[in-house]
């Protein structure tokens, strides 16, 4: 155990934030430099190192959490990354965009604030990548086997670098013009600089990955080309088809699904464009839905110079303290207030849109919105409660329905979906069609970075065992697992 007093004689202390009116000045990360070494420590040494740590049922990695606290708390820092890494491809990435459900799972969170394992995760990272040991793990032999994986997101990366390291040879198709997903164009530069995408593709390629941009499988290569390519694929393509919202008025310029007008905006910081092509400097920005995504178009309208920004969600504000009926470990639904939000701006709950209006050349110029309330346990519109709102930008974040089925992917391989809409798999992750396995969102539906990793990691255990008809690689989670939620 690290510090047997350590959660009697330390409270809680996070990474520390740049001050608003210097961060929004630019796309760096929000926190402060450096701010957590001197306290990490000490926040490590809070960990009780449970009997039974719930933290590792919170984390569907199964991340050795006590044990790298204890390392951390003991200034190890070779021996935490090694234990860090032998869960996690990529901590640098959850321990910067993962919700921790770790954190509500920690016992120490019963009746105290839980252990930072968050930031204790990013420590550990970041000072393993500043001390160089973070190293390429080149296969000591080739098994001759050739894979395929559709998508550079985390699902996708992940299940690569595993099948690289199992000898296979791996090739990842990405139908952006840069490697990374979601983490590249649906991320903010000020939520996770991409130069930590970039580092461990540079590891990735030391290891025999490689990669091809710029190639839409469906549209640019067809499914049943690439099968015969390979001895295996594996589609970790993300569920990347917008929820829309179908409302009068949606045709009117200025109103942009999330990933639109996300993306973009990474570009500038790319280097592609000097000024994003979608703006929101001077404009009345609306955002439509309360979650990640639509913090994070938040945040890039501050750093855009937005005359004003509005986030509308339809469900009632969540409470700031756990819910009878959201006991621990349970993941709650609690009031989150992010960075963006830190930076500015009106969070409007309760609120239905019902039409957009636009000026005479057709750009967006009110939304209107009523208020809502459940009753029967539906959502009904109040009566009398009908305004409009100033909107010169609409973004859409309302979520995700299920993988991208325009491309011809689906129908051009012969998959099955199960009936939410995602690709059917077996407990292997392996589709209807043998050889073809599916990881992430394209099959679990949309969810949590950790997710993704967790699920890249257990279908190339499956892709494996089918190729070499046996493996050593770790399974994290069964498709079928669920979030500890209620």
């Amino acid at each position: 155990m690290a510090d047997p007093k350590g959660f009697l004689n330390h409270g809680r202390e996070v990474a520390k934030s740049r001050p608003v009116e210097e961060r929004v000045k630019d796309w760096n990360e929000v926190y402060v430099p450096g701010s957590l070494l001197p306290i990490i420590s000490k926040q490590a040494g809070r960990c009780m190192d449970c009997g039974i740590p719930f933290c590792h049922n919170g984390c569907p990695l199964g991340n050795l959490i006590p044990e790298w606290n204890d390392y951390a708390y003991r200034e190890d820092w070779t021996a935490a990354s090694e234990r860090l890494h032998a869960t996690n491809n990529f901590p640098e990435f959850t321990g910067r965009l993962c919700p921790a459900p770790c954190e509500s799972a920690c016992v120490l969170g019963i009746n105290q604030p839980a252990v930072t394992i968050k930031n204790v995760e990013v420590s550990i990272i970041d000072k393993a990548w500043d001390a160089g040991t973070v190293a390429a793990q080149i296969p000591e032999r080739l098994s001759g086997k050739t894979v395929a994986v559709i998508g550079s997101g985390p699902a996708g990366l992940a299940a690569a670098q595993q099948l690289t390291r199992a000898g296979h040879t791996v090739a990842v198709y990405e139908r952006a013009d840069r490697i990374g997903g979601l983490l590249r164009y649906g991320i903010p530069e000020f939520k996770m600089e991409k130069r930590h995408i970039n580092r461990r593709i540079e590891q990735m390629r030391a290891e025999g990955t490689r990669f091809r941009t710029g190639i839409e499988i469906g549209r640019d290569l067809k499914a049943t080309d690439l099968k015969k390519r390979y001895d295996a694929v594996v589609i970790a393509a993300g569920a990347t088809t917008a929820r829309d919202l179908p409302v009068p008025g949606r045709e009117l310029k200025g109103v942009y699904q999330a990933m639109e007008y996300l993306p973009l905006a990474n570009k500038v910081q790319e280097g592609d464009y000097v000024t994003s092509p979608i703006s929101a400097e001077g404009k009345h920005v609306v955002v439509i839905g309360g979650g990640d995504t639509g913090a994070d178009c938040v945040g890039t309208a501050h750093r855009q110079g937005a005359a004003s920004v509005t986030q509308l969600e339809i469900m009632p504000r969540p409470g700031e303290e756990r819910n009878p009926n959201q006991p621990w470990p349970t993941f709650p639904m609690l009031y989150k207030v992010t960075s963006a939000h830190e930076e500015g701006g009106e969070r409007v709950y309760s609120v239905s849109t019902t039409h957009f209006e636009g000026d005479e050349d057709g750009n967006v110029q009110w939304l209107h919105l009523t208020e809502v309330e459940f009753i029967e346990g539906r959502l009904t519109p109040k009566p009398g409660t009908e305004r409009k709102i100033p909107a010169q930008l609409v973004t859409l974040a309302m979520g995700f329905t299920g993988t991208d089925r325009d491309n011809g992917l689906v129908e051009q391989f012969g998959l099955e979906l199960d009936e939410r809409g995602n690709v059917a798999r077996d407990a292997d992750f392996q589709t209807n069609v043998p050889g073809v396995f599916v990881a992430g969102d394209a099959g679990r539906g949309q969810s949590l970075i950790v997710w993704a990793i967790a699920e890249g990691r257990s279908a190339a255990r499956g892709c494996d065992r089918f190729l070499t008809g046996a493996s050593d690689l770790p399974a994290p989670i069964r498709p079928t697992d669920r979030s500890l939620m209620v």
